[in-house]
């Protein structure tokens, strides 16, 4: 595995090791926000156990987290037979956080508070056929409207989710399927400069694993409708994000299926999302259904995932099919599936999975 890079602006102060003090110290304050984030209040000496860190430290750390304005006290804790110990709370309204998931025929903007609680929530109709200067003006007005009584500086950016391809780093799209105007945009910096925030992008089924806890071992996968036919896939393996050489990984429905099947979007023939697309087309959610099975089966064999997750319009139509379907070709295909488990489940977000995990890539800030 890679190792994270330095936070660009930090001042590095070399020590025996080398180490990054600036860094640790604030390694070490995300620690602290990140427990206390988990069990909704914590107490220091439950900190300073949870985190390994000195109860001084913890004292420092909470003592600036508190004159930030990020934690609180929250009344006392059950006594343990001694003082009741003070517990301490993240403050909800201290920050925010802006999710954006641009699809292809509509537009969801997210407003989430500092726990990660969606506040407000807005999706509006929208066409990635139009140019892409009118769709960014689109989505600069519904950010506004969120924001209409939230001062900005309380306001951390937006994380915008968005089809691949993509390059995360450079925050490129490249050759968007079915969108040539989009191909080689650079769409962080146009959404930055209308919307005055940071802004960090995400492909869209990356950004929905990102929206809730699960296995280390884990792929989010999401089949959209006959209006918005996508089927990606978003990985965590070993317990991190995987985005791949070029932060482009998940391309999950550009797999061949059936290299004599119909040409897709992307050029290619037997994509499996060509395949699907077409079951939905011809009205047969089942056959649909069970091909999902089989790209499952081929991701699970190939990466040794223990949770899949489902999600997007055609499956969030029909759940309990697609589920059901998945469940099934596991237990055909799998060499030895009481041994390889997987379990199989609907994303508990629903449609808001992607954008909540687009707004969880700015609350990241704070708690890494």
């Amino acid at each position: 595995m890679s190792t994270p890079e330095a936070t660009p602006g930090t001042v590095r102060t070399a020590g025996p090791d080398g180490a990054n003090l600036m860094a640790l110290r604030d390694h070490n304050a995300t620690a602290v926000l990140s427990r206390i984030r988990a069990d909704g209040g914590s107490s220091r000496v439950e900190l300073a156990a949870a985190t390994g860190l000195s109860a001084q430290a913890v004292s420092k750390i909470v003592m600036r987290l508190t004159e930030s304005g990020l934690i609180t006290d929250a009344g006392r804790g059950p006594s343990t037979g001694g003082k009741p110990r003070t517990l301490l709370r993240l403050v909800p309204d201290a920050r925010w956080a802006v999710g954006a998931q641009l699809g292809r025929d509509a537009l969801t903007v997210l407003l989430a508070d500092l726990t990660g609680r969606p506040v407000t929530v807005r999706t509006v109709a929208t066409d990635m056929r139009r140019p892409p200067g009118e769709v960014l003006d689109q989505l600069a007005a519904e950010v506004a409207l969120v924001l209409a009584d939230l001062p900005r500086d309380r306001v951390l950016g937006i994380g915008l989710a968005c089809p691949g391809p993509l390059d995360q780093r450079a925050g490129v799209l490249h050759r968007v399927t079915g969108n040539p105007a989009w191909s080689d945009l650079p769409l962080r910096d146009r959404a930055a400069l209308r919307l005055g925030l940071d802004v960090v992008i995400e492909k869209d089924t990356t950004a929905g694993v990102l929206s809730g806890l699960g296995s280390p071992e884990r792929a989010f996968i999401s089949l959209g409708d006959g209006l918005d036919p996508g089927l990606g896939a978003g990985l965590v393996l070993g317990g991190r994000v995987q985005r791949g050489a070029r932060t482009n990984a998940g391309e999950f429905g550009h797999q061949c299926v059936d290299p004599a099947g119909p040409r897709c979007a992307c050029g290619s023939r037997g994509c499996l999302e060509a395949l699907c697309a077409a079951a939905l087309a011809a009205g047969d959610p089942q056959e649909a259904a069970r091909l999902l099975g089989v790209g499952v089966v081929n991701l699970v064999r190939l990466l040794d995932l223990d949770q899949v997750i489902l999600a997007g319009r055609a499956v969030l139509a029909d759940p309990d099919r697609y589920v059901g379907a998945v469940r099934a070709e596991l237990a055909r295909r799998l060499p030895d599936p009481q041994w390889q488990r997987v379990s199989v489940e609907v994303a508990e977000a629903g449609a808001q999975a992607v954008v909540l995990g687009a707004a969880s890539l700015v609350l990241a800030k704070v708690f890494g």
